[in-house]
């Protein structure tokens, strides 16, 4: 992976990463890029919402809900890019869209929409 800027409380403007998945069964495997690349997309652009894929190195919940079901994290755009301190700070209609995000991703999930 690699970020710029490089600083554990600053969301980068840039990275480039790459992720692994791995299965001896080759069409789990397909299944499992396809579904992660589907899941990651759909809520957003269903809604209009502007997006970019990007991964924190923080691990959060996630790293422990991952051991049971696939996991993800939603991020909203913090006032200069400041997050995990007591000054971060974000807009109210970003907080809207951030939720509004998880709930059309759980609903999808489940079979609603």
């Amino acid at each position: 992976m690699q970020v710029h800027p490089n600083s554990r409380n600053v969301i980068p403007g840039r990275v480039k990463f790459s992720f692994d998945l791995r299965n001896l069964n080759n069409e789990l495997l397909d299944t499992m890029d396809r579904e992660l690349r589907a899941f990651m997309r759909n809520a957003t652009e269903r809604l209009g919402y502007s997006h970019m894929e990007t991964v924190s190195g923080a691990g959060h919940d996630a790293v422990y809900v991952a051991r049971l079901s696939p996991a993800g994290m939603i991020f909203v755009p913090c006032k200069d890019g400041i997050s995990h301190n007591e000054i971060e700070d974000a807009k109210p209609e970003h907080l809207t869209a951030g939720c509004n995000i998880l709930l059309h991703a759980m609903l999808e999930r489940a079979g609603v929409i």
